[in-house]
């Protein structure tokens, strides 16, 4: 699709999660809906900057790790709007062969994808425009069979993603769906909102919003999408002290309630 027919599809009279997302970061692409729902959500959370920067953070402390362990084959599903550095530039700055498909439903993504598919050399990047919740067509497109080979070892990363369905849209077997399509030696790395640090004032007054939008899982809820697969130390942890060096700027667990894990495919 053209990047004026996905302008075109745009809707920005109503906030958006990505969009919101990326004026947390301090981005440009967001418009006043997204950046009047995010004001209005720091008023009672302002720790949300905080868990937006750690939530990044993360991201890039995961995908270095899977570069370092030897993957050379990314999967991004709900890539987000692009903001430097972004996960190829990560793992290609490790290894300048890795090859990276990123997936994401919004059309705004699409606009600037771009930004998404400029590669090293060596390695290759590709854009799909797909939806988790239909996970075969994002294992049969050609952006994944022409990129990636799934008899080698990929890694899933799935960042801030699942908090955005409810059990009734099968999270669980989504996430299944695309494992079981991956081999022995693959690894999936996913970050998830939770209530759990929340105080009662701070989640009565969000829980509307978010409940709105998607589902908040405690820790027990999100280990469950690993079930069956090998941690990799230190486990599900809070994404701020999953292996993190700096531990001295530490935030306070209170200001992200978030968690975060890698695991690798037996």
């Amino acid at each position: 699709m053209p990047d004026d027919d996905a302008q075109r599809l745009i809707d920005t009279s109503t906030p958006h999660a990505a969009r919101r997302y990326d004026y947390l970061l301090g981005g440009k692409d967001n418009f006043a809906a997204d950046r009047e729902s995010a004001d209005a959500a720091l008023r009672f959370a302002p720790n949300l900057r905080t868990w937006a920067r750690e939530n990044r953070a993360f991201m890039h402390r995961a995908a270095a790790y899977l570069a370092t362990a030897g993957i050379r084959q990314f999967l991004d599903v709900g890539t987000g709007i692009p903001t430097s550095p972004n996960l190829h530039e990560v793992v290609q700055g490790i290894a300048p062969d890795a090859r990276v498909v990123y997936v994401d439903h919004d059309p705004l993504v699409l606009v600037h994808a771009r930004a998404l598919l400029i590669s090293s050399a060596e390695g290759q990047t590709a854009y799909l425009q797909a939806d988790l919740s239909d996970p075969d067509s994002i294992l049969r497109s050609d952006e994944v069979t022409r990129t990636l080979d799934l008899t080698q070892p990929v890694g899933l990363s799935l960042i801030a993603v699942l908090h955005f369905f409810k059990d009734a849209q099968d999270p669980y077997g989504l996430v299944r769906r695309l494992i079981e399509a991956l081999p022995s030696g693959s690894y999936l790395a996913m970050s998830h909102n939770s209530w759990d640090h929340y105080d009662a004032d701070q989640r009565r007054l969000l829980e509307p919003a978010v409940n709105a939008e998607g589902q908040p899982r405690t820790r027990e809820e999100f280990a469950r999408f690993f079930d069956g697969l090998e941690l990799v130390e230190p486990g599900v942890s809070l994404i701020h002290r999953w292996r993190r060096d700096d531990a001295a700027n530490l935030p306070e667990d209170k200001e992200i309630s978030a968690y975060g894990a890698v695991a690798r495919i037996p």
